[in-house]
């Protein structure tokens, strides 16, 4: 895919979503970073309805810290992996009261220093906390960058590395929310609903079926 086909392609995303954002419920910077860590292989749906009691309860470090291990995880219990995602949770926010006065870095090597904090997580954060032009390539992106050509990349990095160089810059701080839920929503692994996608003209999938 060329140049000007991808900003062809990231102008009509904007058209169509202005002003894009996650579907994570939060309230600050610190509670994005928790909704982030316990969405690792769950729906942002099931994570919004355990943190919606949770924050509620405990919005802080020092709150949720007090709460401690076996405590968090009857708040997040109906999460996939919730036991060892409340092990991470205490220990992320023991490590932000002891290391970062109760505050969320917006250093990316401090983030990923964070227990359950990988390099995904810590783009979502930056990203959609912070506003920095980062992607975070997630399942549904890397199936979007590979099956249209816009980035293609055998390893989510490789695929982030070519979002980050091929996206153009007017476009880049949006762009992981453009592409999340595209691939969410209309470009679905499965069955892709090509009949309805806003980008088909500029996409290289090859089986398309109807898009009339």
């Amino acid at each position: 895919m060329n140049a000007a086909r991808r900003a062809a392609l990231f102008e009509r995303l904007q058209a169509a979503n202005p002003a894009p954002t996650t579907e994570l419920a939060y309230a600050t910077p610190f509670q994005l970073l928790i909704a982030v860590i316990l969405s690792a292989q769950a729906t942002d749906k099931s994570v919004n309805i355990a943190t919606q009691r949770l924050f509620a309860d405990a919005p802080t470090p020092q709150a949720i810290l007090r709460l401690g291990e076996e405590k968090l995880a009857e708040y997040i219990n109906r999460i996939g992996l919730y036991r060892n995602k409340s092990k991470n949770v205490i220990a992320t926010c023991r490590l932000l009261l002891e290391r970062h006065g109760g505050e969320v870095p917006r250093e990316r090597e401090a983030l990923e220093a964070l227990p359950g904090v990988g390099r995904k997580t810590a783009n979502v954060v930056l990203n959609t906390a912070f506003g920095e032009p980062t992607i975070a390539v997630d399942t549904h992106i890397f199936r979007v960058a590979n099956r249209t050509g816009l980035s293609p990349g055998k390893t989510p990095l490789a695929v982030e590395l070519g979002l980050l160089k091929k996206v153009p810059p007017t476009y880049r701080k949006n762009a992981h929310h453009w592409l999340i839920l595209h691939g969410r929503y209309v470009c679905k692994a499965r069955k892709p609903e090509c009949w309805r996608c806003t980008i088909a003209d500029f996409c290289e999938y090859q089986d398309k079926g109807d898009v009339a």
